[in-house]
């Protein structure tokens, strides 16, 4: 595995892993789900994720997340507070990326889609077969 670099090359690893995984608290219990967006843009590593949903209701009330994803044996973690950015533009460039979210959230259905960044931020890079590789990426 070449060196990940920051927040696009975490999203790079992410954007190739496809399907990674969100983890939250409910209550004393944690969660964990497989989401598959997310976007680089203006130096920020956004997500998403439906305001309906209890995942949603858990960030709110715990916003303290954990993102992991894996490729063959190579795992990057991302984990810090999520901070909602009700921006609509960004919500824009979100379908742009991902048009799909543009047919779920919309008049039409009623749905709206939390976007959001992590604040104080720290990720890792581990390898599941060769664990001295494990090591903090720079954000």
């Amino acid at each position: 595995m070449s060196e990940i670099k920051g927040l696009q090359g975490i999203s790079e690893f992410l954007g190739n892993a496809g399907t990674f995984f969100l983890a939250t608290e409910d209550g004393d219990q944690p969660k964990t789900r497989p989401v598959s967006f997310q976007m680089y843009h203006n130096g920020k590593l956004y997500f998403t994720v439906g305001k309906h949903k209890d995942v949603y209701k858990q960030i709110e009330k715990n916003p303290l997340v954990e993102v992991c994803g894996f490729k063959g044996s190579d795992i990057v973690r991302i984990w810090g507070k999520a901070v909602v950015d009700d921006d609509p533009a960004l919500f824009e460039k979100a379908k742009e990326v991902l048009p799909l979210l543009g047919q779920i959230y919309n008049e039409e259905t009623g749905l709206k889609a939390a976007v959001f960044t992590l604040e104080d931020a720290k990720a890792e890079y581990s390898n599941m077969v060769d664990y001295s590789l494990k090591k903090e990426i720079e954000l």
